[in-house]
């Protein structure tokens, strides 16, 4: 009777939740995954129970990835956050875990800083206002409370790579640029620096938070910053709905003291397209409220859809960490003909002689050898010469110091 041949082994899963652009799953399923997606955001109980078998997770902003999540994902191998921040994931368990995590932090920054303008020319135009009587067949032709940008101040509050480029843009259109950011950011143009929060309230006509998701920025603005800006000044907030004291922001809008807001996050957002949306925010004249779509331009979907699909590609396949935001940054290159082994652990002293010491008694010769450290955590990839034993996986895995331990396969 001729042999049975094996069952061929099942293909690698990846789940894309959030509408993910259609390029990331292409990219996956032409580099042998299987392919999941799911229109909208999952909480924790329905992602714990998605997860079962998945190496591979993409999220947006809605979906939260916590310790809870990544204890009971055991095959999860690395996550891509189609967007810019990442706080939504707990990198600090994702890390312990050894699941990498990726974002796209430049992909969408042309998408906000156009929205951004294009708030701020509406809101000094008061063209929402217009607009709504137009609709409501009132014609109001008035020159009464509409400004030109030229000439205007505008306060940035978040110098970063997105702040510093609106900075650009908006000084071409005539604005004089005012910013502040805690880290020592350079001017771009004709751009000044502000010593303190305050300063650029006081001094600015428009006031726009461009700042990141850590937790320590969550209630930023509130009561004392509303008040302190000029009257008739324009807010925007394009950053984190946590950051902004919304009922504030009512008082202030209906008391005349802000002129006009634009509001693109929210603390608590639906899951899914289509949801009841609810604020405090609602109903105000010369208010723009936008369902968190300061980066969602076709155009910024689509890159950011192949970059972080792309990074998730590399890391999978030849352990690639380079712009992972939690563990060591290794750009590593490929030795044709070998197996790769990619060893995260504790950074402590003496892990790599460790490592070297068992692949000599099992008598793997090495090829190549990079590594790299972050902060608790070293990463080494090891290129052999053939697939290396069950015998030292197990080994590897048994050191005190391994976090995670992965054969990748032929490297070509």
């Amino acid at each position: 009777m001729p042999a049975t041949r094996p069952a061929p082994a099942p293909a690698p899963r990846a789940l894309l939740l959030e509408n993910i652009h259609a390029d990331a799953r292409t990219l996956l399923s032409e580099a042998g995954w299987e392919v999941e997606t799911a229109p909208g955001a999952l909480d924790e109980a329905e992602l714990v129970e998605r997860l079962d078998g998945v190496q591979l997770l993409g999220i947006r902003s809605t979906t939260h990835v916590t310790e809870k999540v990544l204890e009971n994902a055991p095959a999860l191998r690395a996550i891509g956050a189609f967007c810019i921040g990442t706080n939504q994931i707990d990198l600090f368990s994702a890390a312990a875990h050894g699941v990498a995590v990726f974002n796209a932090p430049y992909s969408n920054t042309r998408s906000v800083v156009e929205l951004a303008l294009a708030e701020i020319i509406a809101l000094t135009r008061r063209l929402t206002v217009k607009d709504r009587l137009m609709h409501d067949g009132v014609w109001d032709k008035s020159a009464t409370g509409a400004h030109e940008v030229r000439g205007r101040r505008l306060g940035i509050v978040g110098y970063g790579n997105i702040g510093s480029q609106l900075s650009v843009v908006a000084e071409a259109l005539g604005m004089s640029v005012f910013f502040y950011d805690t880290a020592d950011r350079l001017a771009l143009g004709n751009a000044r620096r502000c010593g303190s929060l305050h300063e650029v309230l006081e001094v600015a006509d428009v006031v726009t938070l461009h700042v990141d998701g850590r937790s320590s920025n969550s209630g930023f603005f509130g009561e004392q910053e509303f008040a302190r800006m000029r009257p008739g000044s324009i807010f925007l907030n394009l950053s984190r709905g946590f950051v902004v004291d919304h009922g504030a922001l009512r008082r202030h809008v209906e008391s005349g003291h802000i002129a006009g807001a634009a509001v693109d996050v929210f603390p608590q957002e639906p899951k899914s397209r289509g949801e009841a949306f609810e604020s405090e925010l609602r109903g105000l004249d010369n208010v723009i409220l936008t369902p968190h779509v300061g980066g969602s331009t076709e155009e910024a979907q689509e890159d950011i859809g192949r970059f972080v699909a792309a990074k998730l590609r590399e890391y999978a396949l030849h352990g690639s960490t380079t712009l992972s935001v939690n563990l060591p940054p290794l750009a590593t290159e490929t030795t044709p003909g070998t197996v790769r082994l990619a060893h995260l652990h504790r950074n402590v002293p003496g892990v790599l002689a460790a490592i070297n010491r068992i692949l000599a008694d099992e008598g793997v010769n090495i090829e190549g050898q990079q590594l790299a450290t972050r902060g608790d955590l070293g990463y080494v990839v090891t290129d052999i010469a053939a697939a290396a034993s069950e015998d030292v996986g197990r080994r590897l895995r048994e050191l005190p110091e391994t976090v995670r331990v992965r054969q990748l396969g032929s490297l070509g």
